[in-house]
């Protein structure tokens, strides 16, 4: 299962004076390359107690702030999130021998924003966003399907549909952003901006 990585290495000229501009230029590459959901990224949180858990969400907003996904703020990644406000978002762009790792500390995102994004959801999604009590336990799939038909007899087919009060935003703020490219012999190119201060970075190399 063992694969050499060839190709073009991360030198530290190649990369943009902010993290935001290069991760949105290989952002942009892994969707010219037509790889599947190249939004898709492994969010890791921790409970209070440091128990870690994973699991992949999508991303939906970024700027200078840092990286934004919606969830339900009752499910596990809401709650540890509240508990233990630090996490990691990893971008695995398999394909193109590449990663993106930030490591920051986790917010929730303001009632305006989430209303702003909830509003451009597919009415589906908003439904289900009130049918579903995430991560707690289901008796069968029937309980689910009755949620949804019941929440989408409340709200007419014309109706706008709110978010729910216990739905939002989290953003990841970055401290660190790791770019990752793989090379051969396992001699892989990593390339960190690290925050010194809140508008100062530096840029760092790191063994592979």
């Amino acid at each position: 299962m063992r694969r050499e990585y060839a190709g073009r290495g991360l030198r530290r000229a190649d990369l943009a004076a902010d993290w935001r501009t290069q991760f949105g230029s290989w952002f942009a590459d892994a969707v010219d390359a037509a790889l599947p959901e190249p939004n898709a990224m492994i969010f890791a949180t921790a409970d209070a107690a440091g128990r870690p858990s994973t699991r992949t969400v999508l991303l939906k907003e970024y700027d200078e702030r840092g990286l934004v996904l919606y969830t339900n703020y009752g499910s596990r990644k809401g709650t540890e999130a509240r508990a233990n406000p630090h996490g990691s978002l990893l971008f695995p762009w398999f394909p193109m021998r590449r990663q993106v790792v930030f490591c920051g500390r986790i917010e929730r995102v303001d009632r305006a924003e989430t209303e702003a994004y909830f509003a451009r959801r597919p009415r589906g999604s908003q439904l289900g966003a009130w049918a579903s009590a995430q991560s707690t336990v289901l008796p069968d799939r029937a309980a689910l399907d009755e949620a949804y038909r019941s929440v989408a007899a409340r709200f007419g087919p014309d109706d706008p549909i709110p978010p729910p009060p216990h739905w939002g935003g989290l953003r990841l703020v970055p401290e660190t952003v790791e770019f990752w490219q793989g090379r051969a012999s396992r001699l892989h190119d990593r390339l960190r901006y690290r925050r010194t201060a809140p508008d100062g970075w530096v840029v760092e190399r790191l063994a592979p």
